[in-house]
């Protein structure tokens, strides 16, 4: 097993013919605007499936995969997101080696329904990883790399610790430390807030999300909001329709304002007449109602990461972002560290290809402990 891993993890795919450039920046050129319509998960993943895990409160769980042989790069979600945050990524690290990928969508996101959705407690949602594993794999499951963005990576560093996956051979958590996310719960009530809480479509979700900043790559908003929305259960009618749904809208660069003014103005007057007969999209889970399970998420983070006794990958947005205890440890060499400027909170998809490179960096060095 240890032979064949290190030479999945070496082999090397053709490139994917067609399709767009993962990555890459569209240049537009005068008076072109930017695409903002919906990617399909298929261009990015092979299928998307549910696992039933057995379990007292029963559940149903959601996931996209690509690939047959291979070790396994199980990838988990922040909160608020979805395995569809895991695209771009995924297209690119499985056109250059032999792998197995999966994206979980973790309980009360994107796709999954459980009995107990309010149940976000850290220990529930590793048990979940581990029924899943499983359930996929039986009692041998295959060599697994666990990789976690903000809250996922958080649920990762709980799942390892636990020992949920008994064939994890590393880990790597993207952009979250406890120092940085324990400070930061003050403000997110208030960030929550600031957020639309109504969207007129999809593609006006993904333009709220690159104009805002939320994710810098357009490729993979367009792909990755559909996951994070869905349609209001009832049509809204009320006089604040067209005000939320304004505020929505980031205004275009001046230049366009000059050109298409006129013609803006009266279109969106158009679209706020329409939007009151059709039914609007909101967030998929409301994260406010989560707060009581913040503090689980983070809190001891530092601590446990450093004790889970697998190799360690750390990828962070900003060195700031090192707390005291990491600081220790990475001067120890007990991880790996990357920063990764430049990029947003949602690293992977901002600079899936840098990522991906610090991920086969870990791959390698796994590969070579094996040997």
């Amino acid at each position: 097993m240890e032979k064949q891993l290190h030479l999945n993890l070496l082999a090397s795919r053709p490139p994917v013919p067609g399709g767009l450039q993962s990555g890459s920046k569209m240049r537009m050129g005068p008076g072109r605007k930017r695409d903002f319509s919906p990617l399909s998960w298929s261009q990015y993943f092979e299928t998307m499936e549910d696992v039933e895990v057995d379990n007292d409160n029963g559940k149903d769980i959601s996931f996209t995969a690509s690939g047959q042989h291979g070790p396994v790069l199980l990838l988990l979600h922040g909160g608020g997101h979805s395995a569809l945050s895991w695209a771009v990524f995924t297209e690119v690290i499985y056109s250059r080696i032999n792998c197995r990928v999966v994206a979980m969508d973790l309980r009360a996101h994107g796709d999954t329904k459980v009995k107990n959705s309010d149940d976000l407690s850290a220990e529930t949602m590793a048990k979940d990883i581990g029924k899943v594993v499983e359930a996929l794999y039986g009692e041998n499951p295959p060599p697994i790399m666990m990789i976690g963005h903000s809250m996922g990576g958080a649920i990762a560093v709980h799942t390892a610790a636990a020992n949920h996956v008994p064939s994890l051979l590393g880990l790597c958590v993207i952009d979250v430390v406890e120092g940085t996310a324990m400070d930061a719960l003050n403000s997110m009530q208030n960030f929550l807030r600031s957020r639309p809480k109504t969207f007129k479509s999809v593609e006006n979700a993904i333009e709220w999300s690159v104009k805002s900043g939320q994710i810098r790559n357009i490729e993979s908003a367009r792909v990755s909001m559909g996951g994070q929305v869905k349609k209001c259960e009832e049509p809204l009618n009320s006089p604040g329709v067209s005000k939320s749904i304004g505020e929505v809208i980031i205004e275009e660069e001046e230049e366009e304002e000059e050109e298409e003014g006129e013609s803006n103005h009266k279109r969106k007057k158009e679209d706020d007449q329409e939007v009151k007969k059709e039914s609007l999209y909101t967030w998929q889970i409301d994260l406010s109602k989560t707060e009581k399970y913040w503090e689980g998420w983070f809190s001891g983070l530092s601590a446990l990461f450093l004790s889970c006794p697998v190799p360690k990958l750390l990828l962070l947005a900003g060195v700031d972002r090192l707390d005291k205890d990491l600081t220790i440890g990475q001067m120890q060499g007990k991880f790996q560290m990357q920063v990764l400027p430049q990029c947003g909170h949602a690293v992977h998809e901002d600079a899936p290809e840098k990522v991906i490179v610090s991920v086969l960096t870990l791959c390698l060095y796994v590969a070579s402990l094996l040997l």
